[in-house]
Parts: C-alpha cells; sequence; structure tokens
C-alpha cells in the first residue's frame, strides 16, 4: 500500500512538473523589456581630448652666453617684464662703458674742437679773402709784383679749402650731427646686448617646462622656458564629424579628468573648427572653462559631455530596444497579446541611451531589448528601467 502511494505521489509530481513545463513553453522565454514613457531627454555628444591653455610661448635666449642664475621653476607663474634667467654679462657691460666713454669724449673734447676749428677757419678765410683783395687792388696800379698777387690767390683758396673742412667736421660733430647719432646708436646697442643677457618673460603665465641649468651655455634661438599664456583655460577636443549637425557655440558641457574622476567641471561650447581633420575624421572643439579648479593641469586628459538639446517631456524608448535603424526611422517589437509585434518608429531627439519616439508608440507600450527575439514568438517581459540597465527584473509581464 505504501509502495503504490509512492508511486501515486510520483506520477502526479511529474504531471505536474509536466503542466508547469508546458505552460512555460507555451508562454514563451523571459526577455528584457522596457515600458515606454515620458521623461525628460538630454541629447549630447561625448568626448575625450586635453586640457590646454589658449596659446605656449617658447623663451629663447638672442645672444650666446653662459647661464649664471636661474630665477624661476616649473610651475612658477611669471608676469610680463620678469627676468626668469641671467647669462654672464661682463663683457656686454665693457662694451656699455666703452660706447658711454666715446660719447663723453665727443661732448667734452670733439664738440668744443670742432666748434673753434670752424671759427679760427672762418676767421683765417676772412683774413685771406682781404689780403688777396688788396693784392689785386695793388697789383692793378703796378705796386705788387703778379708773383706776389699769386701767393695772395692760393692763401685765400686754400683758407676756402680749410674752412669748408671745418664746417664739414662741425656738421658731423654738432648735437645734431651724424657723429653723436652714432655714438649715441653704439650706446643703445651696448645696453641692448646688456639687457638681453637678462632673459624676461614678455607675457604673464606659467611656467610649464626648463631646459636650462646653471653654468650651460646656451645659443640664440634655443627653447629655454615654455609658457603657458595667462588666460582662459579650454579643453580641445575632438568630435566624429557626424555629430557636426548637432553642435553649437555657446553649448553647456560637464567635464571629468581621468586624474580626478570624482570631480566635475562646467565648460562652454566656444570654437568649432572650420575644417574636418580628413585623417581622423574628427572636428575640433574648443570649451572654455569659466571657473578652472586648482587641481586642473595643462594636458591632463579630460572627458567632456557636451549637451546639444533638452526636452522637459519626451516620450522615451531605449536605443537597445531599436532595430533597422536608418535616420530618424527604426523598428522596434512591442509585446501584444503575449507575443513579439514589430512596429515602425519614427525618431526625433537622440539621446546616448534613449530616444524620442515621435510617431509609432504610445505611453505605457512595452517594447523588447534586440536580441534574439523573432517577430511573431511568444515571449514573456522583464521589465527594465533605464536607470536600472543592467537587467535588474521588476516583474514579468503577460
Amino acid at each position: 500500500m505504501t509502495r503504490r502511494l509512492l508511486w501515486s505521489v510520483t506520477a502526479a509530481c511529474l504531471l505536474v512538473l509536466l503542466g508547469w513545463w508546458g505552460v512555460q513553453r507555451w508562454l514563451g522565454p523571459r526577455v528584457a523589456a522596457y515600458r515606454v514613457r515620458e521623461q525628460p531627454l538630454v541629447q549630447d555628444v561625448v568626448a575625450t581630448g586635453r586640457l590646454i591653455t589658449p596659446s605656449r610661448v617658447n623663451v629663447a635666449s638672442e645672444i650666446t652666453g653662459t647661464v649664471v642664475r636661474r630665477l624661476v621653476e616649473r610651475g612658477d607663474r611669471v608676469r610680463p617684464g620678469q627676468v626668469l634667467l641671467r647669462l654672464r654679462d661682463d663683457q656686454a657691460q665693457a662694451q656699455v662703458r666703452q660706447a658711454l666713454a666715446a660719447l663723453a669724449q665727443w661732448r667734452q673734447q670733439t664738440l668744443p674742437q670742432a666748434r673753434a676749428a670752424l671759427r679760427n677757419a672762418d676767421s683765417a678765410l676772412s683774413l685771406a679773402v682781404s689780403l688777396a683783395r688788396r693784392a689785386r687792388a695793388q697789383a692793378a696800379g703796378g705796386a705788387m709784383s703778379r708773383q706776389a698777387l699769386e701767393q695772395a690767390e692760393q692763401a685765400e683758396q686754400a683758407a676756402r679749402q680749410q674752412q669748408l673742412a671745418a664746417r664739414a667736421a662741425w656738421l658731423a660733430a654738432r648735437p645734431s650731427g651724424s657723429l653723436p647719432t652714432q655714438l649715441q646708436a653704439a650706446v643703445g646697442s651696448a645696453q641692448a646686448v646688456l639687457r638681453r643677457a637678462d632673459i624676461r618673460s614678455q607675457v604673464a603665465g606659467e611656467v610649464l617646462t626648463r631646459n636650462v641649468e646653471v653654468g650651460d651655455t646656451v645659443t640664440p634661438g634655443q627653447v629655454l622656458f615654455t609658457l603657458a599664456r595667462a588666460g582662459d583655460t579650454e579643453v580641445s577636443l575632438p568630435v566624429d564629424e557626424q555629430n557636426l549637425q548637432n553642435l553649437a557655440l555657446g553649448q553647456d558641457a560637464t567635464c571629468i579628468t581621468d586624474a580626478y574622476p570624482r570631480r566635475s567641471f562646467g565648460a562652454r561650447l566656444v570654437f568649432i573648427a572650420p575644417a574636418v581633420d580628413t585623417t581622423s575624421g574628427t572636428i575640433e572643439l574648443r570649451l572654455r572653462v569659466p571657473s578652472p579648479p586648482a587641481w586642473l593641469r595643462q594636458d591632463m586628459t579630460t572627458s567632456c559631455d557636451v549637451i546639444t538639446a533638452r526636452l522637459a517631456h519626451a516620450l522615451v524608448v531605449p536605443d537597445d530596444a531599436l532595430r533597422a535603424l536608418s535616420g530618424e526611422s527604426a523598428r522596434v517589437l512591442v509585446l501584444r497579446d503575449g507575443k513579439a509585434r514589430p512596429q515602425a518608429v519614427r525618431l526625433g531627439l537622440r539621446g546616448l541611451v534613449a530616444s524620442q519616439v515621435l510617431r509609432g508608440l504610445r505611453a505605457g507600450d512595452v517594447v523588447l531589448a534586440a536580441g534574439s527575439v523573432q517577430p511573431g514568438e511568444r515571449v514573456r517581459a522583464r521589465l527594465q528601467t533605464l536607470a536600472a540597465a543592467d537587467g535588474a527584473a521588476a516583474g514579468p509581464v503577460q
């Protein structure tokens, strides 16, 4: 009796299991699904670039010299005119002293001597002219020989030549003449060489690199420092050219760096390159950071999410439910009467994980995630939310 009862119970369990299996087969497999609903939708472009400044300045020497002092380090902030480096300048100082001495000699000796020489030449010429005139008068009256007359006229001619030479020397030596101009230019040139022994910053900025040490010999054109010019901090962001139609100046963005993934900062799109890079198929964007955090560093790898459009209310379908996507048209599988039914839809705003549905679906419809499900197949849905796209179940829908 006990054995017969055991067989009866076993048979009943098998029948129940077979019945449950048959029902499950008839109902179909459980698949991931989403309920279409209205919610806010953001369209954005996400890309990775680098933190930059508007420009970088290479600081070089204009002369050959030996470094005797370095006054800045990497990371230092500098202002226009600040001395960054000093070169040995004893030879340049000697040249300045020599040029100043020549200028002083002109002022103390050459100038008064030229003035006095001109006065003497003018007096000598006046006397020679007077004597020659008297000699010609006497020769006309027979009171002077022809030879004496010729001597007087030659003396007049020599005095005239001396006066011309003295005047030329005075014109060159006078304060507005060529000689003091040349001497002052020599002083200026020597002082300029001396000033070039101090390597100065021409702009305000931050020292990024230094390539020189005390004792090094530098040559003209050799890059000694690289400065990040002071100004707005920017992010250089290459994005796929397919996103160009959605981009516009003034769009806001949220950025994070690889170094500080839990810290974010705001930026704004201020520049779109006029040409596409034919090698990579990307176009460069520049995002300006109006309030850069203190922890930002040059050339940091930075990921930015540029908000290109925003809707407060939109009928939304997840992108992983879209099939046969072509432009603004797509197909989805809708759960109706327990079966996957194909449905054409028209899309509007496109987001990273969801898109706006303009036509083809209503709020409350259940769409199936794209997978191995075929149109007409009987299935059961395991509802998910966009925020729980990891597959967390929200219960079956028949």
